[in-house]
């Protein structure tokens, strides 16, 4: 796929070809690992698109934007219906280096009695090398987050990667996920777009492999009941899912 149309009304429209797609790598497995091989978990993660530029205009409102070049990602969630009761995502771009490109997803994975958390790291080097971190048995990814403020850390077999990231809540959004059984959607995260993300990656023994800094990352921490509590702190519905940022 290297085109993507959406019409949702004359004020609503996204017509973008992507050129020069840079793809997952890996064609083996994912980027959740043993993961994608484990049957009916209730998410499965994927980031298919580590990179690219777009040609194209984006419609909003009475507003006409033209994307040239602008930088693309893309990534894949699947699973049986329901989310994780605590989630957290990040990803980045925008950074000094225009190769370069950092996504994460982490949570509370449940596969009948097992229970555990899990957070994958990926790094795509500005030189093209791919750094993947997050084996939770040899090296787990210690995740430290909040509805500000994200902090991971993993110490892999190869590499060490630091992420820290950092949103503030009055300029987030609440975001819905949808319950395809019952035909609508519910708050689901607080979502951050603009926050800042730094990263920094080292080889096992201290050498620094590269760091970078983006004030464009999203930034998600994820929760059915943590959005709706947001939700009621803006003064909306439980069930409401355009609550507007905090003036």
């Amino acid at each position: 796929m290297d085109e993507v149309h959406l019409d949702l009304g004359p004020d609503a429209r996204l017509d973008i070809r992507v050129n020069n797609p840079v793809s997952w790598p890996r064609r083996a497995y994912g980027a959740s690992g043993l993961f994608h091989f484990v049957p009916a978990l209730n998410q499965y993660w994927h980031p298919w698109l580590l990179g690219g530029r777009a040609s194209g205009t984006a419609t909003v409102g009475d507003e006409t934007w033209d994307l040239d070049g602008a930088q693309v990602y893309a990534e894949k969630n699947w699973g049986r219906e329901g989310f994780p009761e605590s989630w957290w995502w990040g990803q980045a771009q925008g950074f000094a280096e225009p190769g370069a490109c950092v996504a994460f997803a982490g949570g509370i994975v449940r596969a009948g009695l097992l229970k555990t958390e899990v957070t994958v790291i990926v790094v795509l080097l500005p030189d093209g090398r791919l750094v993947r971190v997050g084996d939770p048995l040899i090296s787990p990814v210690r995740a430290r987050v909040t509805d500000e403020s994200w902090s991971l850390h993993c110490a892999g077999r190869r590499y060490s990667v630091r992420v820290e990231g950092f949103g503030r809540l009055g300029d987030a959004h609440v975001l819905p996920v949808p319950i395809p059984s019952q035909r609508r959607n519910v708050p689901g995260a607080i979502e951050h777009l603009g926050a800042r993300m730094t990263v920094e990656v080292r080889r096992r023994g201290g050498k620094v492999v590269w760091a970078g800094e983006s004030a464009l990352a999203a930034l998600e921490h994820g929760g059915i009941a943590r959005a709706r509590a947001e939700v009621l702190r803006r003064g909306g519905l439980p069930d409401d899912t355009d609550a507007p940022p905090l003036p």
